[in-house]
């Protein structure tokens, strides 16, 4: 049995839980969050608290699942609680982003504009420089999808140190040729 998995989750006041079949719906002050496991597992509300149970304990994949789908369960109820937030920087000379309507317009020094859609469940704020975006959700995983989509049109390079980075994030920096 996993420890992880065993461990119930408290279910905050002003959260709604709905369990049907393998669907959890998860719906709380920041919005809603909805989710399909496979039937490895069973979910149960009980007594203000959600419970994970292996449906065979005999199974592997019923008990790795046990503690995954607990551990996604717990990160659902925080999002609609708290939220989930990554924060980006762009570095580089004249790199920059703009919004238009639920497209995000990048400027990253290529010979065209990088336009990337928005989902609906992702609200994106961008400073007025240009160069600092937030990315946040009730998702942790769209969230996190987003900002890593993002990211990946002009990673951080080691040598100027000019794209797009997740704030936090460690990058190697290099040292340039030696000249004569």
């Amino acid at each position: 049995m996993s420890r992880i998995g065993k461990l119930p989750i408290k279910i905050p006041t002003g959260v709604k839980v709905l369990v049907n079949g393998a669907t959890v719906s998860i719906e709380g002050p920041l919005g809603k969050n909805e989710k399909t496991f496979d039937d490895s597992v069973l979910i149960k509300v009980e007594n203000g608290e959600v419970c994970i149970y292996p449906t065979d304990a005999s199974s592997d994949h019923s008990l790795i699942m046990h503690g995954t789908v607990r551990s996604i369960v717990a990160s659902m109820v925080a999002g609609v609680v708290s939220g989930y937030k990554k924060n980006l920087e762009i570095n580089g000379v004249g790199f920059k982003a703009t919004m238009k309507g639920k497209v995000i317009d990048l400027d990253l020094g290529f010979s065209h504009d990088i336009l990337h859609e928005i989902p609906a469940r992702v609200k994106i704020d961008i400073d007025q420089t240009g160069t600092k975006l937030s990315v946040s959700g009730v998702d942790k995983q769209l969230v996190g999808q987003v900002a890593a989509d993002i990211k990946s049109y002009y990673p951080i390079e080691p040598y100027k140190g000019k794209g797009v980075r997740i704030i936090g994030e460690f990058v190697r920096r290099k040292e340039g040729k030696k000249t004569a």
